[in-house]
């Protein structure tokens, strides 16, 4: 879950900050932040005015395609399942490990086909 599939096209080292995020449905917003820490890898998207500038975390497991010549990431969720998310708390982020094992959790109850 926390880990960039190696189908992906993700590269280490590559910044992955304004890309814009297509979830299985449309576009969902831009990246804001992302990290490639070990077991935690993900990138923090800032979906704008679509659902009131909220911000969440996605696991680097629930990116399937980095295409860096179009700067386009498209994820294995919908914008629905997205917008449900649990939003990006970044006191929690880095600091609480409960926190990301809820986000792991809502990820991978969340049906993955593409």
């Amino acid at each position: 879950m926390w880990g960039h599939a190696e189908t992906s096209g993700f590269r280490t080292g590559m910044d992955l900050t304004g890309f814009r995020v297509e979830a299985r449905d449309g576009h969902i917003g831009k990246v804001d932040k992302h990290s490639e820490e070990v077991d935690a890898s993900c990138i923090v998207v800032d979906t704008g005015v679509w659902i009131f500038g909220k911000h969440v975390l996605l696991p680097a497991g629930t990116i399937v395609a980095v295409h860096a010549d179009e700067r386009t990431i498209t994820v294995n969720r919908t914008k629905e399942e997205i917008k449900n998310a649990p939003e990006f708390d970044k006191e929690k982020h880095t600091a609480d490990p409960v926190y990301h094992e809820q986000v792991g959790t809502y990820y991978r109850g969340v049906p993955r086909n593409f």
